[in-house]
């Protein structure tokens, strides 16, 4: 027989569990959460270059290396999504995009990947946030994002 105190315990424990579970779920909605893939290395990957799909669909192949990101300029216009595909050439390496919740590491012989849609134009600023070595402050990058083309 389980005692009355033993019995509250295992409901209060219940409903924590279930507020915890509910706040993660919920948090991960709100937030836009985006779990970076890793995808099987490919030396293909290794140069740095900007692909243009369609008028709103780019890949951008991103490179790590001390110290500094290749392209360390990208351009796009509003409304895009990107497909960022990132590694690195040398030791592991922080990628943050400023407002996009972008959070991936770039580690030699691993591709990461994340799609990123950029809806306001303005230059979103890319950081390296794994110290990576003495010029680890100077390692950044940018997204320019413009208004798109009238036709």
């Amino acid at each position: 027989m389980i005692d009355k105190f033993e019995k509250q315990v295992i409901t209060v424990t219940g409903i924590v569990v279930a507020l915890f579970i509910f706040s993660i779920v919920y948090a991960m909605k709100k937030y836009d959460a985006n779990v970076p893939e890793c995808l099987p290395y490919d030396k293909a990957y290794e140069e740095p270059k900007v692909n243009k799909l369609d008028e709103s669909t780019y890949q951008v192949f991103a490179v790590a290396k001390m110290w500094s990101f290749e392209p360390s300029q990208i351009y796009i216009p509003a409304g895009s999504e990107v497909d960022f595909f990132l590694t690195s050439k040398d030791v592991v390496h922080g990628f943050n995009i400023a407002d996009k919740n972008v959070n991936m590491m770039a580690v030699y012989g691993a591709i990461n990947k994340t799609t990123v849609k950029f809806e306001k134009p303005g230059v979103y600023k890319i950081v390296c946030h794994e110290y990576c070595g003495i010029g680890h402050q100077n390692m950044e990058a940018e997204v320019i994002v413009n208004y798109p083309e009238s036709k």
